[in-house]
């Protein structure tokens, strides 16, 4: 997977909210920050670094990418853009197969937290607007 090395230095923006693309990202070297903004608002939700991942969904949804990923020092990472070259490097690296699922499972219990508060959050809304 050598060929699929590619640098980024500080501040560089590795991944624009809002494009299509199909890449998944492995950190070999430093640290990205993942952000999210609406208008003039930015807000910090993720700092990631050696060994981490970004960027799976694209491989799996045709959506536009949901936040902005940026390099922190000099970066080193190496891309898989087709789920047939990631099912090929998880088969060859099952400990990072086994981070991988329990990753993407830390990320859906938050989100599903998420979610739960904001559906609490919209039945107290509603429970007010009736009385």
């Amino acid at each position: 997977m050598q060929k699929n090395l590619i640098y980024y230095q500080h501040g560089e923006r590795i991944i624009q909210a809002g494009n299509i693309e199909k890449k998944m990202f492995i950190i070999i070297e430093g640290s990205v920050e993942i952000s999210l903004a609406e208008g003039i608002n930015r807000v910090v939700v993720a700092t990631l670094n050696k060994g981490d991942f970004f960027g799976e969904i694209s491989l799996f949804a045709n959506t536009p990418r949901s936040a902005h990923v940026t390099a922190m020092g000099n970066v080193k990472l190496v891309y898989i853009d087709s789920v047939e070259q990631l099912k090929n490097f998880l088969i060859k690296n099952p400990n990072f197969a086994a981070k991988m699922v329990q990753t993407l499972a830390t990320r859906l219990a938050k989100t599903d937290e998420i979610l739960i508060g904001k559906v609490s959050e919209l039945n107290r809304l509603q429970l007010t607007r009736e009385v």
